[in-house]
């Protein structure tokens, strides 16, 4: 068994040697296999062992011989002598005589390629690369009601805005004055070494003292107290497109938070559309739908009733007699514009039978008096006309 001495860039490995996994099987790859067909077997083996990522129990110790298998079989002159002399090597020395305490080296980034690596390691990029810096993105409510959705919409609204403080041009320091970090040298970025298994990787993140910046600031500005920024009323117009949906998101460029130190690139503001509730309207796309109560005598002799309606022109709604409740009507194009193609939605209404909280003693006595007629005489006979009417 192999033990792992950990302390140095480098490792060693001491203690009584036990028979161990062949190379090849360890990586699942033909002994003829080229280096890219080893370099893409480590990478899947790699993520799906990885003890940050894998759910395995031996996760660990299948990564651990993973990485010794690759680092022996991706040097050529290491995997010509373990070919031939397989794990003791020429002179029988442990890890395949392949370095007695001296070690190697993979760079992980190059290997799992960047993505993987930054996910994984925490590391990206290159030293000196400094990361683009933007300002924040902001996300305001706008409500409009469902006219406004009907017909589209100019909007003018004045809010209150984060913006580049004005005495220091954004840089949160007096008179503007900023200098480069000490720490990383303006880069904004800073290498560091970390001990990953076997490995000794070197990762570059955002410097710890300027935060990524790769500025500091030698006197804040008394105005923003060093923040960069100053909050101001701004006045915003927009457009509100018709049959816009709820949710629907407007972006204006450059109306966001300003850019860190007054260098680079403002965020964006987004105005989020919320839609009055109606009246009477519910919405489905580019339908409207309603419920319309009625009384029993307009539900059998029929009616007819006009609304007041959000295109401007009256909607008739004409209820034929002998209606149930339950029942709909549609009128066709009387909906809301629709986002994608042309023409307008329909107007689906749905008649419900309104039942009076209270009725008098007199119309209780005519009602009695009606009941045979408006009542069914044998109510199982009506149970099953209505069932043969659903089925057909």
């Amino acid at each position: 068994m192999l033990k792992e001495v950990v302390g140095t860039p480098s490792f060693c490995w001491v203690s009584e040697m036990s028979e161990k996994r062949d190379y090849y099987e360890v990586l699942e790859v033909a002994k003829d296999a080229s280096s890219a067909d080893l370099k893409n077997a480590f990478r899947s083996l790699a993520r799906k062992y990885h003890p940050d990522r894998s759910k395995e129990d031996n996760a660990e110790e299948k990564f651990k011989e993973i990485q010794e298998a690759y680092a022996v079989l991706s040097d050529e002159q290491k995997r010509a002598q373990y070919d031939r002399f397989g794990h003791d090597g020429p002179a029988g020395s442990p890890f395949g005589g392949f370095g007695g305490g001296g070690g190697f080296n993979i760079n992980l980034e190059d290997i799992l390629g960047g993505d993987f690596f930054s996910n994984i390691f925490g590391g990206g990029g290159g030293a000196g690369r400094q990361s683009r810096r933007r300002g924040s993105d902001i996300r305001m409510f706008h409500t409009v009601d469902l006219k406004k959705i009907f017909q589209g919409s100019q909007e003018e609204v004045v809010v209150d805005l984060p913006v580049a403080c004005t005495k220091c041009a954004g840089t949160g320091a007096k008179d503007g004055n900023i200098s480069d970090c000490g720490e990383c040298n303006g880069q904004g970025k800073v290498r560091m070494r970390q001990q990953v298994g076997p490995f000794v990787q070197d990762v570059v993140r955002d410097c710890p003292t300027c935060r990524g910046s790769g500025h500091q600031i030698d006197e804040r500005c008394e105005a923003c107290r060093g923040d960069g920024k100053e909050i101001k009323s701004s006045t915003l117009r927009f457009n509100i497109p018709a049959g816009a949906e709820a949710g629907t998101r407007l972006r204006m460029r450059g109306k966001g938070g300003p850019a860190p130190n007054g260098k680079g690139e403002d965020g964006d503001l987004f105005i989020e559309i919320e839609v009055e509730v109606h009246p009477w309207f519910e919405r489905s796309n580019a339908d409207l739908i309603m419920s319309l109560p009625l009384g029993y005598s307009d539900l059998v002799l029929g009616t007819s009733i006009k609304l007041e309606h959000i295109d401007g022109k009256e909607l008739v709604l004409k209820i034929p007699p002998y209606s149930n409740s339950g029942d709909t009507i549609e009128i066709k194009k009387r909906g809301l514009p629709r986002n994608r193609g042309s023409g307008r939605g329909d107007v689906i209404v749905l008649l419900k039978l309104h039942m009076p909280k209270k009725v008098d003693k007199k119309s209780k006595k005519m009602l009695q008096e009606l009941k045979p007629v408006l009542g069914p005489a044998d109510i199982l006979d009506r149970i099953k006309d209505d069932a043969i009417e659903r089925r057909n």
